[in-house]
């Protein structure tokens, strides 16, 4: 017999465990409930998530409640009467009413390895605090964010080619296959949770664009997790001075390079081999990949023919 379920997510960290959920056999996907669709792109125009992109090729049916709180959300989630709810990167925080509603429970998927990272970006957190590992956790839900109890976390080590898309990617296969086994255990009560140590817990609050913004003053190191937990968004960036006012440049792929030293953003090296910027310690960026607003990305090599940069110029 197949245990039902109502599964939750708007992101696109949930599509891998909708799909992986649905292809079970042992359960059974009722509705898969989802944000409303909302304005995007320069025209505005209404787009829906990539968890409703998922469901409707799937053939499942889809909620988009504007409130989890709605009253007749509730009561439609009481008519289909799952035996659980799978939470993933929904969105919204669910009421008591919610939580408590299947017999079986309600779970929740973070890519992270709890209590480290609770809320909203915690793999861009984890790549910006130069963790040399991260992961995924289900927990039982609690209504208080991502305090939960554990029931299975799996680990993965962040190299140094990740960005937070590529981690991003992994973390959401990972979770997904976790997620399928754990929630069969749930059934067959054949686990046993484990309470968060409140100690051991920290934030990753919710990502702004001017996080990406490049302080020069700080050390390479920490300038090149910037980017790479920044990166596709909101990018980490810099501005190059002259004409009526700065200009935006995107960066896209660097590496340090010790040994090298000079005010913070000032240009040492600009050729074929990359752009070298100074850094506050620790040595230099040396840039491989970037972007100039309103044009196209480019190798540093390609940038410099039509923008070119001397040794003595700065970036702020």
């Amino acid at each position: 017999m197949r245990s039902k379920m109502v599964f939750m997510g708007t992101a696109e960290l949930a599509c891998a465990s909708l799909l992986a959920l649905a292809a079970a056999p042992q359960f059974q996907v009722l509705v898969v409930v989802t944000q409303p669709d909302r304005p995007k792109g320069r025209a505005l125009q209404l787009q829906p998530s990539p968890v409703k992109q998922a469901a409707l090729r799937l053939g499942l049916p889809v909620l988009q409640p504007e409130r989890a709180r709605d009253t007749a959300f509730l009561q439609e989630l009481r008519r289909l009467n799952p035996d659980l709810i799978v939470v993933v990167a929904y969105g919204q925080l669910l009421p008591s009413a919610i939580l408590a509603l299947p017999p079986l429970g309600s779970f929740n998927l973070h890519a992270s390895l709890l209590p480290k990272y609770r809320g909203a970006a915690p793999i861009q957190w984890a790549i910006l605090n130069d963790e040399p590992e991260t992961g995924v956790t289900i927990m039982r839900m609690a209504e208080k964010l991502d305090t939960g109890d554990i029931l299975a976390q799996r680990a993965t080590a962040i190299t140094p080619d990740d960005t937070a898309a590529t981690l991003h990617e992994r973390l959401a296969r990972i979770g997904a296959e976790l997620l399928v086994g754990t929630l069969e255990n749930v059934v067959n009560k054949n686990i046993t949770a484990r309470p968060q140590i409140e100690a051991q817990a920290s934030s990753a609050r919710k990502i702004t664009r001017e996080d990406g913004r490049l302080d020069w003053s700080q050390p390479a190191r920490s300038l090149w997790n910037r980017l790479r937990a920044f990166t596709p968004w909101p990018g980490a960036f810099t501005s190059l001075p002259g004409g009526a006012k700065p200009r935006t440049i995107k960066i896209w792929r660097a590496s340090v390079e010790e040994g090298c030293a000079g005010a913070p953003g000032a240009v040492l090296q600009a050729d074929k081999s990359g752009i070298l910027v100074a850094c506050g310690t620790g040595g230099a960026l040396r840039i491989h990949e970037l972007q100039l607003e309103g044009a196209r990305r480019l190798p540093a090599a390609q940038f410099l023919i039509g923008h070119p940069l001397h040794p003595g110029d700065r970036l702020v």
